[in-house]
């Protein structure tokens, strides 16, 4: 049983419903402003590791010196952001 499943599911809802535009740019603008990088799917596989998903978070291992860690994600458009090292 993930016990985590409740808080996961508010902080689903609570990053989606800070999407302001489905346009792109201005959405990555946005996060990047907020979150400073952000990464889309294909910048998301070169630079990490996709180690799971937990819904809002992905863990991952960053690929240029095996840094552990978890970002954020948004389901549309689909952006990652603020990396968090473990």
């Amino acid at each position: 049983m993930d016990t985590t499943e409740p808080i996961r599911r508010e902080l689903v809802a609570e990053v989606n419903a800070q999407v302001e535009s489905e346009d792109r740019d201005r959405e990555r603008k946005r996060l990047e402003a907020e979150h400073g990088q952000v990464w889309n799917t294909e910048e998301l596989g070169r630079d990490f590791e996709v180690r799971c998903f937990m819904a809002p978070f992905v863990v991952v291992r960053r690929k240029k010196d095996g840094v552990d860690g978890a970002l954020l994600f948004q389901h549309h458009p689909r952006f990652y952001f603020s990396f968090e090292e473990n």
